[in-house]
């Protein structure tokens, strides 16, 4: 595996990490200041949220029992700049799909887009 390939499988663990404990301050350092966030509501509309409401979703409730269960289905580095990757993350009662956009800017991986659909369990706005 190349180093970025690597870097940004990294990036994505610790992204399904931060999500399992709620750790708002991970999403701080990781997210890309123009990070976005969209996905269709039940409604069939589709909704967007920037970086400062999605960590504060994050830090507005409690960590998950247990260990994380996520799965990284794909890593696909483009160059030396982009990539994307798909996997699922369990947030009990759901499971989501979520594509992720990564970057390299300054030296490091920041995630600044993020699609996402409810996979299995409970429909959920956002």
């Amino acid at each position: 595996m190349s180093l970025p390939i690597q870097e940004v499988t990294a990036q994505a663990r610790a992204y399904c990490e931060a999500l399992h404990w709620s750790d708002a301050a991970a999403f701080e350092r990781m997210c890309h200041e123009d990070f976005l966030m969209t996905y269709v509501a039940s409604d069939g509309q589709s909704r967007k949220i920037d970086k400062a409401a999605f960590v504060g979703r994050v830090a507005g409730r409690d960590p998950f029992a247990g260990d994380p269960s996520y799965h990284i289905e794909t890593v696909d580095v483009a160059g030396p700049d982009i990539a994307h990757v798909k996997l699922w993350v369990d947030m009990p009662p759901r499971r989501y799909k979520d594509y992720l956009g990564f970057f390299h800017v300054g030296g490091e991986w920041k995630l600044i887009t993020k699609l996402f659909r409810v996979e299995s369990g409970p429909a959920l706005d956002g």
